[in-house]
């Protein structure tokens, strides 16, 4: 796993989104390692980071798997709880990180998704249009990632263009075209992409038993973008936790990218206040033993 570490205090994991690495958080991981221990990582097999053949279940990974490969590196790390913030595939990683291993996740924040689910529940043909890399990468064959790898660059820059980006700086931009190159890159995007099925399974069967997102959770989505065509998100995830906050912010799919300020001022007092209560509810069960 490839992870950028900085800062000290209450440890919070950053996950990024596709098309993109943990460099997406650069302009929002300095601030926070003020108050916090800040890691970001590349997405298993995604960036810089390694996925083993072992870990594709034919043909597929799922979010679920993802969380768990990221929540054992976060134990060889030390670090038993800790906060997780994603955005887009990350952003799904993170709320599936929380229902799977309540008792070591603290606070989550999820940026410009709802659960995969309530997509697929509440799809439109508009909505579909703008989500057409999403059916294309779930094809069975592998004539996607083969298309792409043949030129990673057009590919980066349409998706990045076409969801809003294009403030992204060009140094960023090939920096997502290197990890785009990779064959092993490659192999993992349409793994995890063909994994919605999956994805879809789990989500019904936590709903259908009633499993809930316990600590706080954070919603933040682009204004006017993909996630409000299915609804108001945020009464959305608020069918899926308990503490649910958060709200719309101008700009468009890449919000760490493109309003870093804006996003940090939301995070981190969120964070904050997450992991006061944390501390305070063991304090409280300390005194109660």
């Amino acid at each position: 796993m490839f992870l950028r570490r900085a800062g000290s205090g209450p440890a919070v994991l950053l996950l990024h989104g596709y098309p993109e690495t943990s460099l997406a958080w650069r302009k929002i991981a300095p601030d926070l390692a003020d108050e916090f221990t800040v890691l970001a990582a590349d997405l298993p097999g995604y960036g810089d980071s390694m996925l083993f053949e072992t870990a594709i279940d034919d043909g597929r990974i799922s979010k679920r798997a993802m969380g768990r490969i990221l929540a054992d590196v976060m134990r060889e790390l030390g670090i038993s709880q800790f906060g997780v913030v994603g955005h887009d595939r990350g952003a799904r990683v993170a709320y599936r990180l929380a229902l799977d291993c309540p008792e070591r996740i603290r606070a989550v924040g999820v940026l410009d998704v709802i659960p995969i689910l309530d997509m697929a529940e509440r799809l439109t043909y508009d909505a579909a249009r703008q989500m057409g890399h999403w059916f294309w990468l779930a094809q069975s064959s592998m004539a996607p990632e083969t298309l792409i790898g043949r030129d990673p660059g057009l590919y980066v820059r349409h998706i990045i263009e076409e969801w809003g980006g294009s403030g992204i700086e060009r140094t960023a931009v090939d920096e997502y075209i290197r990890c785009m190159r990779k064959p092993g890159a490659l192999r993992t995007m349409g793994a995890e992409y063909r994994a919605d099925r999956l994805d879809l399974e789990q989500d019904e069967a936590d709903r259908t038993a009633g499993c809930r997102i316990t600590c706080p959770l954070l919603a933040v989505w682009a204004e006017g973008g993909l996630a409000e065509q299915f609804g108001d998100p945020l009464a959305i995830w608020r069918r899926w936790g308990d503490r649910v906050e958060g709200g719309a912010l101008a700009g468009g799919h890449f919000l760490m990218e493109e309003r870093p300020r804006e996003l940090t001022d939301l995070v981190r007092p969120f964070l904050r206040d997450a992991f006061q209560q944390s501390a305070s509810a063991v304090a409280l069960d300390r005194t109660n033993g």
